[in-house]
């Protein structure tokens, strides 16, 4: 497991909270990603 990231356990936990991606507008990003971003903010501060 790596520092300040998601298991894969939680990742299952909150994975069907998220709405189904638009089909229009920017290409689709890893939610699980930005969801390690915020959390990443929180935690650190973001030195």
């Amino acid at each position: 497991m790596e520092r300040h990231r998601l298991t894969n356990d939680q990742w299952e936990l909150i994975r069907d909270i998220f709405p189904p991606p638009a089909a229009t507008g920017r290409p689709r990003v890893s939610r699980r990603k930005v969801v390690d971003g915020i959390l990443w903010i929180l935690r650190t501060g973001a030195p």
